[in-house]
């Protein structure tokens, strides 16, 4: 049966398997499975719980596993138990494929090569959305999942919502919460945040009205994609964009961060010296706890460096918290008088006692500090750019 043997023994030496996922689709089930038979017969089925013919077709191909769940629960349900089989029966890669007959088979060695020259990724097949007979909601749906993964991830990709890829099971999250499609989005993302490469590699793609039936449900399924990416923005501003800025930096010494993110970055001068002012007012304005979200957000919203303006908010380490309060209410006194703070009191107890002096006078504070940094900033990084101007020369 098989045209290219070759590739029985590299897919078997990677320990990788073909998942295919199925519902209702009996109309192009069996071109789907012999055209991966042709490439491996490590071929995992899960039948999620289908009303047609598909048991029966699926009784024709005893030589590979079957899954058959009783009850449709949604494709990711059917990739998550396809995934879970796949682990116990030793896969390392499982390669996953739509049985409704929009990809070909074929383009199985695009994905195998890819891995075998670069190591563990998550491959997603990269379709030409733009070619004839292509449904125009299937277009703007793919563009609207590759923003936001874009925004939760920092990653570009062309094709977000290819049903072809390639997983590295050992790498990838154990857990998942989503159960119908919104479970390919989850996966990549969260793939991502473990620091797994995410890529496009390019495939083919047939859309035939006459065969291909689709179970996506345009308000439901677009209702719970869009409340994934709901949660998914959140914990990425929240935690997953902070983690990664405070990893990056804290692996550096003060020293490396300052001469390989500072002086030899490629922003200008002023853009460097703008982001030492932004990150010097966010760590020093009233915004505790929730520095670092609005650090990065703002620096991301006005272009300017990220990493560091995340450096420099950082001046309100705990050693200076006292400091930066008393210079707080001194400010605010100037404006909000009448303010008396009981002696011995701590500084905490000063700001419960004095809060609008306090509010006051860390704004004033911190746009003062952020002024003074940013100048002094953009006055040594002036005088370094000359130096390194002269030496070179």
């Amino acid at each position: 049966m098989s045209i290219a043997p070759q590739y029985y023994s590299s897919i078997d030496k990677l320990k990788c398997c073909v998942i295919i996922p199925t519902y209702n689709n009996h109309k192009t089930l069996k071109r789907v499975l012999d055209g991966v038979l042709n490439y491996t017969g490590n071929i995992i089925v899960v039948n999620d719980g289908s009303t047609d013919t598909t048991t029966q077709i699926l009784q024709e191909y005893t030589q590979i596993t079957q899954i058959h769940l009783p009850k449709n629960r949604g494709k990711g349900n059917a990739l998550r138990t396809g995934f879970a089989a796949a682990r116990t029966a030793g896969y390392r890669y499982a390669i996953t494929i739509d049985s409704d007959g929009q990809h070909f088979p074929d383009d199985i060695p695009v994905l195998i090569e890819a891995v075998q020259a670069e190591g563990d990724l998550l491959l997603i097949g990269s379709r030409n959305m733009a070619q004839d007979g292509v449904p125009k909601k299937s277009s703007f749906g793919n563009k609207f999942s590759n923003f936001w993964f874009w925004f939760e991830t920092g990653i570009k990709l062309e094709d977000t919502q290819s049903g072809f890829r390639l997983y590295p099971l050992d790498r990838m999250p154990k857990r998942f919460f989503t159960p119908k499609f919104e479970f390919e989005i989850e996966v990549i993302v969260r793939s991502a945040w473990k620091g797994i490469t995410v890529k496009n590699v390019p495939v083919k793609v047939l859309y035939d009205m006459n065969e291909r039936v689709t179970h996506f449900r345009p308000f439901t399924d677009f209702t719970r994609i869009s409340i994934l990416n709901t949660v998914l923005v959140v914990i990425s501003l929240l935690y997953i964009k902070p983690r990664d800025f405070f990893m990056s930096f804290k692996k550096k010494s003060f020293k490396q961060f300052f001469l390989e993110n500072v002086l030899e970055s490629g922003d200008s001068n002023a853009k460097k010296a703008l982001s030492i002012a932004l990150g010097v007012f966010i760590g020093i304005a009233p915004l505790w706890g929730l520095q670092t979200v609005f650090v990065l957000f703002l620096a991301y919203v006005l272009r300017l460096n990220k990493l560091i303006a995340f450096a420099f908010s950082n001046v309100s380490i705990p050693p200076a918290i006292p400091v930066i309060i008393y210079f707080s209410l001194k400010m605010g006194s100037l404006f909000i008088p009448n303010s008396v703070v009981a002696e011995g009191a701590t500084t905490f107890d000063a700001i419960k006692q004095n809060l609008a002096q306090y509010l006051v006078g860390s704004i004033l504070l911190a746009s003062l500090m952020s002024f003074l940094f940013g100048m002094t900033g953009y006055i040594v990084l002036t005088v370094f750019s000359k130096n390194k101007i002269q030496t070179n020369a």
